[in-house]
């Protein structure tokens, strides 16, 4: 049986163990590892739906701008579709915002078309600012701006 190959050698390492051993700067990383500041503008509210198209076919109900803030929100928590939708619904209902939250199924069709960012490993101790406005939204570290986007 060839899976069990190196069961004879897997005990002859030991696993290496990690302390911590300064604890209060510990729990400090950890508290700002989910550090995130959103910011919306009022005029978020007006680009936050299509317009109006008169060729033939469906309409569009939500602009690339609220599919792009759904889907960096989720990039950046490493969440699932509906995961992000449900933290999205949170996040408008705090801001007292009048907008609906496009579902979990729309964020995946809409998403193929849109160029998102490249996945990157953030710093684990710098916040992170996510700002939106009615030009697009950008990605902003505390020491400098990672990346623009243009919606």
């Amino acid at each position: 049986m060839p899976y069990k190959f190196k069961a004879d050698y897997q005990d002859k390492f030991d696993q290496k163990r990690y302390r911590v051993i300064n604890w209060p700067a510990y729990n400090e990383s950890l508290r700002q590892r989910g550090d995130i500041t959103v910011w919306l503008s009022a005029d978020v509210a007006d680009a936050w739906f299509t317009p109006k198209r008169t060729s033939p076919g469906g309409q569009g109900i939500y602009s690339e701008l609220a599919i792009m803030t759904c889907l960096t929100l989720g990039m950046l928590y490493n969440q699932a579709l509906r995961q992000t939708v449900g933290l999205m619904r949170g996040l408008v209902r705090l801001m007292a915002l009048d907008v609906p939250v496009p579902c979990f199924s729309t964020l995946s069709r809409r998403s193929s078309g849109l160029k998102l960012p490249i996945k990157f490993k953030f710093l684990k101790d710098v916040p992170i600012h996510l700002v939106v406005d009615s030009t697009g939204l950008s990605l902003e570290f505390l020491i400098y701006s990672v990346c623009q986007l243009e919606c």
